[in-house]
């Protein structure tokens, strides 16, 4: 500082006032760099660039300091130039656009078997769980109501038992109104699913609601909390009331074990307030949720207070175990559907996953794209896909399920009160988890 002459130090005064003028600090730093001081001017460009990252006089005058040659034509590259190419890649000698334009031309055997024919459980399903769908509710709403989609259970693939509790249970009746009223059904329910995270309990709730043709509303506990005292309990009401608005609509809400939590281990009284309120807008005194389906998922359902699972509110469970034979094939499919691969053996593969996830069976097709994107960089050669990337990747994935057993395993074992785990007790004696 003391070796800055009158003129810098007036310089560094007005930048100290005005922090963010970004013309004014490049100006000081060409002074600083006209004074030799290259490292307090490589000081100033930086901060400069954090206010202004596309600045191409910021970058050019960066490297002027930190003595870098400039571009060739004068002035430092912007974001506008369309592949950004050594900055970003490794100098590997690797020529990445030859590689993609091979990969680009990649021709078949993709898969040892052709895809199945179309039809129920036979296309991809999983995969599409973090698909938006893009309806418009209508009248202006803080909540998210998406239009009846596509989706509908037949592209789930597997899981045949889950379909046909959902139909037997659930979905016959709301698809016949007229017969229901005969004999005094409501056209209004309740479904609890749980099961190990990433099973596809959220995908199959939208399935379910492209299946009855009715609205699809998903409500986490972010959307409903707040810091404020009563603003929780209002948030409540307004989704039931949003749906009710938007009724045929199937209403999931999300993780219900925070939402709904037992009341008995709270210590916050505002929290027991907003469970009392979910449980007051599902019981819709006077009708009021007709036409109204509430879809609950939990990875804890003995988290979940008890009162929830009363009659009349979410009184049917379903249990989502991790994807069967067809459904892995479906989801394996579908994950590697865009990816240059050859001869892969989807039946050898689907026998090896066994137990996996379908987020785990993504990751899988993820690990092995990078073996095979690595492998291609290091001997500058690009290669497919193969069965040794794809069974080496499944071999390092564990199943992301086995914690969960591990836990439920107690649970259905020693609390299940009322025969709820039932069907969780068959599983784990079936595949000898016990």
């Amino acid at each position: 500082m003391s070796n800055e002459s009158p003129l810098i130090q007036s310089m560094r005064t007005a930048v100290a006032a005005a922090p963010a003028d970004v013309p004014l600090r490049l100006h000081l730093a060409e002074l600083l760099l006209g004074e030799g001081l290259g490292e307090a001017a490589v000081a100033e460009a930086a901060v400069a660039l954090q206010h202004a990252p596309g600045d191409a006089g910021a970058r050019a005058l960066m490297m002027r300091a930190m003595g870098l040659p400039a571009p060739a034509d004068g002035k430092a590259e912007t974001a506008e130039e369309p592949e950004q190419p050594a900055a970003h890649r490794p100098s590997t000698g690797f020529d990445w656009a030859a590689a993609e334009n091979e990969v680009a031309g990649a021709v078949p055997p993709r898969f040892v078997t052709p895809a199945p024919a179309p039809g129920p459980g036979a296309t991809a399903p999983e995969a599409p769980l973090a698909a938006d769908g893009s309806g418009d509710p209508g009248d202006a709403t803080a909540w998210e109501v998406d239009t009846p989609g596509s989706v509908t259970l037949a592209d789930v693939g597997g899981m045949h038992e889950i379909k046909e509790r959902l139909e037997a249970a659930f979905l016959a009746p709301m698809r016949n109104p007229e017969l229901g009223r005969l004999y005094g059904k409501s056209l209004r329910g309740g479904l609890l699913m749980y099961g190990p995270p990433g099973c596809g309990k959220t995908f199959i709730a939208r399935a379910v609601a492209g299946e009855l043709g009715a609205n699809f509303m998903s409500v986490s506990i972010n959307d409903v909390l707040d810091m404020w005292m009563g603003n929780s309990e209002r948030n409540m009401h307004e989704v039931f009331e949003t749906a009710r608005r938007q009724a045929p609509c199937v209403l999931f809400l999300d993780e219900v074990d925070a939402l709904g939590a037992k009341r008995s281990r709270m210590q916050h009284g505002g929290m027991r307030n907003t469970v009392n309120q979910l449980l007051t807008e599902l019981d819709g005194v006077g009708g009021a949720n007709e036409g109204v389906f509430v879809l609950a998922a939990t990875n804890v359902p003995w988290d979940v207070d008890i009162a929830l699972r009363r009659p009349g509110r979410l009184d049917r469970t379903l249990l989502v175990l991790p994807p069967d034979a067809p459904a892995r094939e479906a989801i394996l499919r579908y994950h590697l559907r865009d990816r240059p691969i050859e001869s892969v053996d989807l039946g050898k593969l689907v026998k090896v996953t066994e137990d996996l996830s379908g987020a785990d069976l993504a990751h899988v097709c993820e690990s092995a794209s990078e073996r095979a994107l690595l492998d291609s960089t290091r001997t500058g050669v690009v290669r497919m896909i193969n069965m040794k990337d794809l069974l080496g990747a499944a071999k390092e994935v564990r199943p992301s399920t086995d914690p969960w057993f591990a836990s439920a395993r107690n649970v259905a074992m020693f609390a299940n009160e009322g025969g709820m785990y039932d069907e969780l007790l068959a599983y784990l004696k079936k595949r000898r988890k016990l």
